[in-house]
C-alpha cells in the first residue's frame, strides 16, 4: 500500500479505537492489529502512539473548526447566524462522532490545554465580535459581547456533547429517542433567541442543515 494511503488508514483505524477506548487504553498492538500491519509500520509512520493520536487530532480540530467558522463567515442577521453555527456543530456531530468524542475527552500530550478549548475559544472570539456589532446597533453596552458569546458558544457545546450521548444510547438500546438535528438546533435557537420568558411552543429554524 502507497504510504499516503497507509498513513490515511492507519489514523483511520486509531479514530475508531481511540474513540471507543480513549489514548491510554489504546495500544500500538491493537491499532496494528485491526490495521492488518505489524507494529513496526505505525511507528514508521508515526514514531508513537502519542503522535498517532495528535495527528487524529489535528484532523478533527480542523474539521470542526471550519465548520463552525465557515458558517459564521457570510454576513447574515443574528439570528441566521447562531442557527448556522449551531447546524453547523451537530452536523459535525452527526458526521463525525468518533472524532467528537475525541476532541472533547482526551488532550493530546503536546497540547494539554486541549484542542476542543482551543476550538471553542476561536470560535468564541468570533462571535464576541459579531454580537459587539449587534448590540452596538441596537444601544446596548458592546463590552457585554464577549460574556454573551461565552453563554452562547458554551450551551450549544454542551448541547451538542448531550445529544452525541443520546444518539450513542440509541444506537446501544436499538431505540431513536434523541430527537433530530433540526429539532435540537432550533430548541437552542429559541432559548438563546426568546429567553425563558419568551419561548415559542413550536420552535422551528430559518435555515436547515
Amino acid at each position: 500500500m502507497p504510504a499516503p494511503r497507509r498513513r490515511a488508514q492507519l489514523i483511520e483505524v486509531a479514530r475508531s479505537l481511540f474513540a471507543e477506548k480513549g489514548l491510554d487504553a489504546t495500544s500500538i498492538e491493537e491499532i496494528a492489529a485491526v490495521a492488518g500491519v505489524s507494529k513496526p509500520v505505525v511507528y514508521e509512520h508515526f514514531g508513537a502512539k502519542e503522535r498517532l493520536y495528535t495527528a487524529v487530532v489535528e484532523i478533527e480540530s480542523a474539521a470542526l473548526l471550519k465548520a463552525i467558522t465557515g458558517s459564521l463567515a457570510e454576513a447574515a442577521p443574528a439570528r441566521v447566524l447562531l442557527e448556522r453555527a449551531a447546524l453547523a456543530l451537530l452536523s459535525y456531530i452527526e458526521q463525525h462522532a468518533q472524532g467528537f468524542r475525541i476532541l472533547v475527552r482526551d488532550a493530546p500530550p503536546s497540547d494539554p490545554s486541549g484542542r476542543y478549548s482551543t476550538i471553542l475559544g476561536e470560535v468564541t472570539r468570533r462571535v464576541t465580535h459579531l454580537l459587539a456589532s449587534e448590540f452596538g446597533q441596537r444601544g446596548y453596552a458592546e463590552r457585554d459581547a464577549a460574556l454573551y458569546a461565552q453563554m452562547l458558544v458554551g450551551m450549544v457545546a454542551t448541547t451538542g456533547q448531550w445529544w452525541l450521548d443520546a444518539r450513542t444510547q440509541d444506537t446501544v438500546a436499538g431505540t431513536a429517542t434523541a430527537p433530530a438535528k433540526d429539532e435540537v438546533a432550533a430548541h437552542i435557537v429559541n432559548l438563546a433567541w426568546n429567553g425563558l420568558t419568551g419561548l415559542s411552543q413550536e420552535p422551528g429554524l430559518r435555515v436547515r442543515g
